[in-house]
C-alpha cells in the first residue's frame, strides 16, 4: 500500500517518522488532496487547467510560500496541536462519511494528509511560518469540508510558490448557484420578435450597413432565439438543459461559485475570516481563477481568451465594434457594462467631436474679420499701455498683443455659446441613451430583477469589518463573545473626524500649490523682462504660461498617485461593513480628491486671474511684494485653453496610455526578477509554466475604480470647460479609441482574470456623471459670462456703439490712468523704452479718468456689463437645464420593445411552469396507477394458495 503513495515526500524515511496511529490514515484513507506531478510529468493536466487526472477542471488557485527544507524539498509543517486536529477530523469524516454542506450532496472526498500534518522532528520553522502553515492547513480543511476538491503542487518552476488548485464538483455548484440564486438558461427558447414596417426595414438596411463594423465572433445560436432563464433550483433541475454538465456552469461562474466559498469560509485560528484576512496576513499570497488557456497563434485549441484578443485586443481592429457579448461571457457583467459604457461614451464624442471641429474652423475662417482683434493688429495703434509689472517691466504698446488677440478669437466667437448649448444636450442625450443600452443588456445578460432577488447577498459582511466587530466584542467581554454586535456610529467617530481632516489637509495641499504656482508665474515674469535678450522679452507670456501649465501637470500626476493611496486608506479605517459601501465610499473619496486636484489650476485661471489685481498706482500685492498677475488684452481666455489642453493631453498620453503599458510590465519583470526566472529565455520559460504558474506572474487584478476614475475626469474636461475648449472632444475621441483597445489588452495579457462580479448598472459612477453635466451647465454660462468678452462685445454693440457695430470696442473697454500717480519705487526703471516719455497709460478695465471728479472709480459700464453677465449667467442655465429635463422626458428609459419582451418572458415563464408540473402531476398519476395495477397482480396470484390452504393443503413447515 505504501508503495502506490506518489510524491518524493512520502518516501520511507519520512514514512518511519510518522506515529504508528496516524499512518492508517494516511495509507487506507480515500484522498483528495494529492501532492501534484511535476510539469514535465503532467500529461493529462492540459497545461495546468485540469487537475492531474485531466478530467477535472482547476476552477480557482491560490498560492503560498513555500520554505525548503535541508534537502531540497518542499515541506508544509505544522504544530503537534494541529496534528491533533487533523487526527480528529479524519476520524470524525471516518464515522459520518456522508457529511456535507448539502444534505442532498454526494459524499465529498476526504483530503489526504499534506506534508504540513506530518510532523518532521530535526525540521524547524519559525513561530510566523508555523502559524501560517496552521492556518493554512486548517482553512484548506474546511474547503474540503464545504465539498471543495484540492490538488497541491509545490514542485513548481517558481522558486519558493506552492499551489493549492480547486475544483468544485457538480453537487457544489448546484448547491450555492441555488444559494447566489444565478439564473441561468432553461431547455425553452422562443423567438425575439422585431418591430415590423418601416423601422425593420431600416434596422435592417443599417445592419447591412455597418456588417464590416462588427467583430468575427460567432454565436452558438442566432440572435432573433433567446433562452428563458429562471434561478437555478436544485429541485427544479428538469427545467434545465443539464445534457452536457461539464459546460452547464462556465469557467467564470465556476470560478465565481469558488470565491464565494473561499470569502465566507471562516477558521478559527485568529479569528480568520476567510480568504480576505488571509491574503492579507500572508497565509496566502495571491487568490485568481485561471485564464482559458493561451493567446498565441501555435495553439491549436481555440478559447475565448484567445478570440477576446484577435477581435476586440488588437489595434487593428479599433475601427470595429467591441464584443460585449464574449467580454461579459470572459469576465461577468460588471466589466462588460464598463466596456459597453466606454463604448457608448466614444461613439458619442464622434457628432460632439465634429461640432467642436466646426466651430473651431469657424473661428479661423472669421479671424481676419474680427473687429476688435483687427483694431488691436491695426499698425497705426499707437495706444500706450501701463506696464505688466512693477520696476523691470515697461510701458508696452497693444500691437504687441496682436497674436494673442487673434488666437483667442478661435475659442472666443459667438459659435462658442452654441457650443456650450449644444454639449449640455449632448450629455443629457448621452446620459438617456445609456439608460437605455444598459436596461437592454440587462434583457440580454437576463439581469432583470437583479436587485430584488441578489441585493440580500450584496449585503454580506466584509472581513475586515466582522474583524473589527469581534475585537470589540472580545474587548467588552473579555473572553469569547457569545453574541456578535455592530460597529455604531459612535465606533466610527474617531475615523470620521479623521477623514474629514485629512480630506481638508489634502485639498490645501492642492490650493497651497496652486498659490505656488501663481508665486513662480509672477517671480518668473519679472525675472524674464529683466533679460537682455529681445527674443526672451518679446515672448515672456507664452514661456510664462506654458512652463506653469507643465508644472500643473506634473504636479496632477504625482498627486493623483498619492490621493488615491490616501483615499484608501481613508475608507480603509472607516470599515465599511460591506463590498459595496467600501467601493462607493472609496470612489466618492478618490474623486473628490482628484477632481479637486485636476481642476483647481483651471478654476483659478478662468474665474480668479485678473480680477483680484487693483488698478495702477494701487495694485494688489502679496507678502507686499508680489503684485496679482493680470490677464492680457486677449483675455485669460486663452490661457485657459493652453492648461486645458496641456493637462488633457499630459493626462492622456502620459498617465492614462504610459503608466497602463508600462506599470504592469514593469511590476510584472520585477516579479520574473524576484522569481529567479530572468535567466531563462520568455519562450522556453513559456513553454515550461503550467497555466497557473504563467498567471502567478500577471498583475492582480485591482478592480475598475481607476478605469472609471480616469474617464469621468476626461468628461469633466469634455463638459466642464467646453466653452474655452471645443477641440477638447476631439481629443477624447482620439484618446478613447486607443483606451478601449489598450484597457482590453491589459485584461486579455496583462492582468490575471478577474473574479466575475454581477450588476446591472454602473452604480455611483452614474450619479457623478450626472453631477458633472448639471454642474458643467453653471461653469459654462460663468466662462461664457466672465472669463471670454462675448457680453462686453453685446453690451457695446447694442448699448455704447454709435453705428451698431464692434468699432471702437477696444478704446471702449481700456481706462486711462496718469503716470505720476504711480506709487513711489513701483514706477518703470526705463520709462523711456518706447523712445518718448509717456504720460498717459491705458489699461483693461472700466474706471473713471484721473480728470474725472471721481477719479479712477468704477464707472456705470461696469455696473451695466455685470449686470447683464449675471442675467445671462440666470437665463443660460434655466434654459439649458429645462432643455435637459424635456431631453429626458421625452426619451424612455426603457425601450419599448424591450420592455414587451420582458413582458413576454413573464407569460412564458408561467406557462413554462405549468406544462412542467402537468407533465409531473402526469407522471405521478402513471406511477400510481402502475403500482395499483403490480398490487392488484400480487393480490390474484396470491389468491389460489388461499384456496388451497382453505382445503387443508398445508405446507409442510
Amino acid at each position: 500500500m505504501r508503495e502506490e503513495v506518489d510524491g518524493p515526500d512520502l518516501s520511507t524515511s519520512s514514512v518511519h517518522q510518522i506515529p504508528h496511529f496516524l499512518q492508517d490514515v494516511v495509507f487506507h484513507g480515500k484522498f483528495e488532496l494529492l501532492k501534484a506531478q511535476t510539469p514535465t510529468e503532467n500529461t493529462h493536466g492540459q497545461c495546468g487547467l485540469y487537475f492531474q487526472d485531466g478530467q477535472r477542471h482547476v476552477d480557482y488557485v491560490l498560492a503560498y510560500a513555500v520554505k525548503k527544507s535541508s534537502g531540497g524539498r518542499s515541506i508544509r509543517h505544522t504544530t503537534h496541536l494541529f496534528t491533533e486536529n487533523v487526527v480528529a477530523r479524519s476520524l470524525r469524516r471516518s464515522h459520518h462519511p456522508q457529511k456535507s454542506a448539502d444534505k442532498n450532496a454526494s459524499p465529498s472526498p476526504t483530503p489526504a494528509l499534506s506534508h504540513a500534518e506530518l510532523h518532521c522532528p530535526g525540521e524547524t520553522f519559525n513561530a510566523q511560518e508555523d502559524q501560517k502553515a496552521f492556518r493554512r492547513e486548517e482553512f484548506e480543511g474546511k474547503l474540503s469540508d464545504m465539498g471543495l476538491e484540492l490538488e497541491i503542487d509545490e514542485d513548481t518552476k517558481i522558486p519558493g510558490v506552492g499551489f493549492v488548485k480547486i475544483h468544485a464538483p457538480w453537487n457544489v455548484l448546484c448547491r450555492e448557484a441555488e444559494f447566489m440564486k444565478l439564473k441561468m438558461p432553461t431547455k425553452r427558447v422562443y423567438e425575439v420578435k422585431k418591430s415590423s414596417g418601416v423601422i425593420e426595414k431600416i434596422s435592417l438596411l443599417v445592419s447591412k450597413v455597418v456588417e464590416p463594423l462588427h467583430p468575427h465572433v460567432e454565436g452558438r445560436q442566432p440572435k432573433n432565439i433567446k433562452h428563458l432563464s429562471h434561478t437555478f433550483s436544485r429541485e427544479k433541475q428538469h427545467l434545465f438543459d443539464l445534457s452536457d454538465k461539464d459546460s452547464f456552469f462556465d469557467s467564470k461562474t465556476r470560478s465565481s461559485i469558488v470565491y464565494e466559498i473561499l470569502k465566507r469560509t471562516k477558521c478559527k485560528a485568529k479569528y480568520s475570516m476567510g480568504i480576505t484576512s488571509l491574503l492579507g496576513s500572508g497565509v496566502y499570497t495571491a487568490a485568481y481563477p485561471l485564464h482559458d488557456g493561451d493567446i498565441d497563434e501555435e495553439s491549436a485549441e481555440p478559447n475565448d481568451r484567445k478570440l477576446l484578443y484577435e477581435e476586440w485586443a488588437n489595434y487593428g481592429v479599433f475601427y470595429k465594434y467591441q464584443p460585449i457579448g464574449l467580454v461579459r461571457k470572459y469576465f461577468g457583467e460588471k466589466i462588460g457594462l464598463y466596456f459597453a459604457w466606454l463604448g457608448l461614451y466614444t461613439q458619442m464624442l464622434i457628432p460632439a467631436s465634429l461640432v467642436g471641429v466646426i466651430v473651431f474652423l469657424y473661428g479661423c475662417a472669421t479671424v481676419d474679420d474680427n473687429i476688435p482683434s483687427m483694431e488691436i493688429c491695426h499698425p497705426r495703434n499707437n495706444i500706450t499701455m501701463c506696464p505688466m509689472c512693477d520696476k523691470v517691466c515697461s510701458y508696452w504698446r497693444l500691437s504687441s498683443a496682436c497674436g494673442t488677440a487673434r488666437a483667442s478669437h478661435l475659442f472666443d466667437n459667438p459659435a462658442t455659446v452654441f457650443f456650450s448649448i449644444f454639449m449640455a444636450l449632448w450629455a443629457a442625450m448621452f446620459m438617456e441613451h445609456w439608460k437605455r443600452r444598459q436596461m437592454r443588456l440587462n434583457y440580454e445578460w437576463d439581469l432583470t430583477g437583479f436587485e430584488d432577488d441578489e441585493e440580500a447577498l450584496k449585503d454580506h459582511p466584509r472581513a475586515e469589518y466582522e474583524f473589527q466587530v469581534m475585537q470589540k466584542s472580545l474587548s467588552r467581554h473579555h473572553k469569547t463573545p457569545y453574541k456578535m454586535e455592530k460597529l455604531t456610529c459612535q465606533d466610527r467617530l474617531p475615523a470620521y473626524m479623521t477623514n474629514i481632516v485629512t480630506m481638508l489637509l489634502m485639498m490645501g495641499v492642492t490650493f497651497a500649490i496652486v498659490f505656488g504656482v501663481i508665486l513662480y508665474r509672477i517671480s518668473t515674469k519679472a525675472a524674464l523682462h529683466m533679460s537682455s535678450n529681445p527674443m526672451t522679452r518679446n515672448h515672456v507670456q507664452l514661456t510664462v504660461k506654458t512652463t506653469a501649465a507643465i508644472i500643473n501637470l506634473v504636479v496632477i500626476l504625482i498627486l493623483d498617485e498619492v490621493y488615491g493611496a490616501v483615499a484608501r486608506w481613508l475608507t480603509v479605517l472607516e470599515v465599511p461593513k460591506t463590498d459595496k459601501n467600501f467601493e462607493e465610499r472609496l470612489i466618492f473619496k478618490t474623486f473628490i480628491l482628484k477632481f479637486v486636484n485636476a481642476f483647481t489650476p483651471i478654476i483659478y485661471i478662468a474665474f480668479f486671474r485678473g480680477r483680484l489685481v487693483g488698478r495702477p498706482g494701487s495694485y494688489l500685492y502679496v507678502f507686499e511684494s508680489y503684485r496679482m498677475e493680470e490677464c492680457t488684452h486677449g483675455g485669460c481666455l486663452m490661457e485657459l485653453c493652453i492648461q486645458l489642453s496641456i493637462t488633457m493631453l499630459g493626462k492622456q498620453l502620459i498617465q492614462n496610455n504610459l503608466f497602463e503599458i508600462g506599470v504592469p510590465k514593469l511590476k510584472k519583470f520585477i516579479r520574473y526578477i524576484q522569481s529567479k526566472q530572468g535567466t531563462f529565455q520568455e519562450e522556453e520559460r513559456q513553454k515550461k509554466l503550467q497555466r497557473y504558474e504563467t498567471d502567478h506572474f500577471l498583475e492582480p487584478f485591482s478592480g475598475l475604480t481607476p478605469e472609471y476614475m480616469e474617464m469621468i475626469i476626461q468628461f469633466g474636461f469634455v463638459t466642464l470647460f467646453v466653452a474655452s475648449f471645443p477641440l477638447a472632444p476631439l481629443f477624447a475621441l482620439l484618446n478613447n479609441i486607443i483606451e478601449i483597445r489598450l484597457d482590453a489588452k491589459k485584461f486579455v495579457t496583462e492582468l490575471r482574470r478577474p473574479v466575475t462580479a454581477r450588476a446591472k448598472d454602473i452604480g455611483i459612477w452614474y450619479n457623478i456623471l450626472r453631477g458633472v453635466a448639471k454642474v458643467a451647465v453653471i461653469i459654462n454660462a460663468f466662462v461664457i459670462s466672465f472669463t471670454s468678452d462675448f457680453i462686453p462685445r453685446m453690451v457695446y454693440q447694442y448699448m455704447y456703439s454709435p453705428d451698431g457695430t464692434m468699432h471702437g470696442f477696444v478704446n471702449h473697454t481700456l481706462s486711462y490712468f496718469n503716470v505720476s500717480h504711480f506709487q513711489d519705487g513701483k514706477e518703470p526703471m526705463d520709462p523711456v523704452q518706447l523712445g518718448f516719455a509717456v504720460e498717459i497709460c491705458r489699461y483693461k478695465d472700466y474706471r473713471e479718468p484721473p480728470w474725472s471728479t471721481t477719479p479712477y472709480e468704477i464707472s456705470k459700464e461696469f455696473w451695466a456689463v455685470l449686470a447683464i453677465r449675471l442675467a445671462f449667467v440666470i437665463v443660460f442655465q434655466n434654459v439649458v437645464m429645462l432643455m435637459n429635463d424635456l431631453v429626458d422626458w421625452l426619451i424612455p428609459d426603457i425601450p419599448k420593445d424591450i420592455s414587451l419582451q420582458i413582458h413576454k418572458e413573464k407569460i412564458l415563464l408561467v406557462d413554462l411552469f405549468m406544462r412542467e408540473e402537468q407533465v409531473k402531476s402526469i407522471h405521478v398519476e402513471s406511477r400510481a396507477s402502475a403500482a395499483n395495477k403490480r398490487s392488484t397482480i400480487n393480490n390474484t396470484t396470491a389468491r389460489p394458495r388461499s384456496d388451497s390452504q382453505a382445503h387443508g393443503y398445508q405446507d409442510e413447515p
